[in-house]
């Protein structure tokens, strides 16, 4: 019955340290909520199609969505808390990593290194599955989760945030599709907030992905264990002058090539050749490892379709590369 598992969700055994967690979360850490609806954004995607939960970068990426949506600023935290402490409040059993010969010793899990060495995922019991995949019970679970650990005021921005990942992730497929340099921009000028969210994250998902967190420019490419990319992704012509969310228009950059990018001090030439501007070299600047970076070849993604654009790249090295 969908009751005893509204009951369940809403009696997670979490830390209610008030010294420690604010009012914003009921003074209880909200790992637990969080991961919760991560997992059933990620089944609403399809990402998630069976009874298996792995502690995927999807998943990963999804919780720190989440937690910076409500947390102070600066503060992270890692799903490896929530993961498989779940186990003990009956939302799900835990699958041990195939060779894996010691016994799951929960307590000792605190990062994603060691969650990934003992684990492979995680199972919940086939009729909450069901549950969690049809969309009217879903958000029933949904909301006992959010109505139950967070504060009244951030409610609202947390069942926004859920609707935001599951329209950007259709945007990201939709930028994905295929589509020529020729045709008309995807996006356009917009006041609304949550579609700029929407837009914003979509974009970031289609570019990353499709450059595999590596940065075009310098080859960088750091993931780290609790989900976070060295790499960004670039507008080469900024949206907010040609409202262009394409791949076309886009690449994927770390954030030093990124800003040098935006500044002017970098480009990208007729061939795919990385440009670096005279201003780099000047005196009063140690340029590092950028101007061993000129003249470089660009990765690019393995469809040509989706390489970055000539006319955006034109456009940038005639009205923002300081060359």
């Amino acid at each position: 019955m969908l009751d005893e598992y509204v009951h369940i969700f809403s009696k997670l055994n979490t830390d209610k340290n008030r010294k420690r967690w604010s009012e914003v979360t009921c003074h209880q850490a909200p790992h637990k909520p969080f991961l919760l609806l991560s997992v059933m954004d990620l089944i609403a995607q399809g990402v998630i199609y069976e009874n298996f939960i792995e502690p995927t970068y999807e998943l990963v990426d999804t919780f720190n969505v989440y937690w910076s949506k409500i947390m102070p600023l600066g503060t992270r935290s890692t799903m490896a808390y929530p993961f498989p402490r779940l186990a003990r409040d009956g939302a799900w059993v835990l699958v041990p990593k195939e060779g894996y010969e010691g016994r799951l010793d929960i307590d000792s899990i605190s990062s994603m290194p060691k969650l990934r060495e003992v684990c492979s995922g995680a199972k919940v019991d086939d009729e909450l599955y069901q549950f969690m995949c049809e969309p009217e019970s879903r958000e029933q679970l949904r909301a006992v989760l959010i109505t139950t650990y967070f504060a009244r005021e951030v409610q609202p921005a947390l069942v926004e945030q859920g609707s935001v990942n599951q329209e950007a992730y259709h945007y990201s497929k939709e930028l994905l599709k295929g589509i020529g340099e020729d045709l008309k921009p995807w996006g356009e000028a917009d006041s609304n907030e949550k579609i700029n969210k929407v837009r914003d994250q979509g974009f970031r998902r289609a570019i990353v992905t499709l450059y595999e967190h590596r940065c075009a420019f310098c080859g960088i490419r750091i993931l780290t264990p609790e989900g976070h990319t060295v790499v960004e992704a670039a507008h080469i012509i900024p949206w907010s002058d040609s409202y262009d969310d394409r791949p076309t228009n886009g690449m994927a950059l770390c954030r030093l090539c990124h800003w040098s990018f935006d500044e002017g001090l970098m480009s990208v030439g007729t061939n795919y050749e990385v440009l670096v501007s005279r201003f780099v070299s000047t005196d009063r600047n140690f340029s590092g490892h950028i101007l061993t970076l000129s003249d470089r070849s660009i990765l690019r993604p393995d469809d040509k379709e989706f390489w970055p654009g000539q006319k955006n790249l034109e456009q940038h090295r005639k009205g923002i590369y300081c060359g």
